[in-house]
């Protein structure tokens, strides 16, 4: 493998480690502490401002080991499935595109400086061929969302591009889990294909709608 290979996967396992070590720290913490019914409970009791804390946690997912099923679970559960769904996928949009933004203004001098110009332009070419589709189906999974939010902030992925492509991971899993707490169903297997199976009908559909606007 040459160097330039090798410093573009050393940089997606940093991103992805520096991602993953709150988790490691205090993910347990947090999962005590946003997991079963005390999440909806608080929502439910302070309904009219509630929903800022919630979108502010998901939000922070990228610094902080949120466990964000759970929360949408619950915010179904306190709102029901439609609003819930709409809170729960805005803090999930937030959280992306903040992570996209930081590195998008920040980032790309200082990875450019250390990985090269040929290494920053692999990951250009990446994230212009196949970058809506990494970032549509990576919501669902756990770590590997917000490292690839980074990535296409590095690589100068199109914001336009980058929004659509994130609404359609970040909604299917906001609204299915939404849907789930509203139901009061325990099980998530089935929301979690869900959510992974939609991002990929989804894609295709809003790329062909964006590529129709662009045309007129």
């Amino acid at each position: 493998m040459s160097p330039a290979p090798k410093k573009l996967l050393l940089l997606i396992l940093g991103l992805a480690v520096v991602v993953a070590l709150p988790f490691v720290i205090w993910g347990d913490a947090f999962e005590a502490a946003l997991t079963g019914d005390a999440p909806a409970e608080f929502l439910r009791r302070h309904r009219e401002w509630a929903w800022l804390v919630a979108i502010g946690a998901l939000a922070s997912d990228v610094l902080l080991p949120i466990p964000a099923t759970p929360l949408m679970a619950a915010l179904g559960m306190a709102y029901g499935p439609v609003l819930g769904g709409v809170i729960g996928g805005a803090g999930s949009m937030l959280g992306g595109w903040i992570a996209y933004a930081l590195c998008l203004r920040l980032g790309r001098a200082a990875v450019g400086r250390w990985i090269g110009v040929d290494e920053l332009q692999l990951a250009d070419a990446f994230f212009a061929r196949h970058g809506g589709w990494a970032v549509a189906w990576s919501r669902w999974l756990p770590v590997l969302p917000e490292a690839l939010a980074c990535l296409a902030g590095i690589a100068r992925m199109p914001a336009r591009t980058f929004v659509l492509s994130l609404a359609c991971g970040s909604l299917p899993m906001a609204f299915t889990f939404a849907l789930l707490g509203h139901l009061g169903r325990g099980s998530s297997t089935i929301a979690l294909l869900v959510s992974a199976a939609l991002p990929l009908a989804l894609w295709p559909l809003a790329r062909l709608g964006r590529n129709a606007g662009a045309r007129r």
